[in-house]
């Protein structure tokens, strides 16, 4: 399924700036990058458990946000990209 990741990360401490790159850098592990804090991860639903868990362990719910939407297995028909990157689907191959 789907999973759309965004977050907003406080950084006006120290602490703040290593939640944040640790928060990017478990996204990272799980999804692809397509705005600079949105993920687009393809998950099983024990995969999701597990990166829900990891970011809510390192986030501060005090200043930090975070946000997760399933758009589940039939996700092409809800996305619309517009602009300059171009778009891709977890679903189809990548060439590395």
């Amino acid at each position: 399924m789907l999973v759309l990741i965004t977050y907003d990360v406080s950084t006006e401490s120290a602490k703040g700036k290593i939640r944040l790159r640790k928060v990017a850098k478990i996204c990272v592990n799980y999804g692809q990058r397509v705005q600079n804090s949105v993920f687009e991860c393809s998950l099983s639903p024990a995969e999701l458990c597990v990166v829900k868990d990891k970011l809510l362990k390192v986030i501060d719910s005090g200043v930090d946000s975070l946000r997760i939407y399933n758009l589940g297995n039939n996700y092409k028909s809800r996305i619309e990209h517009y602009g300059a990157k171009s778009t891709y689907f977890p679903d189809d191959a990548m060439i590395i």
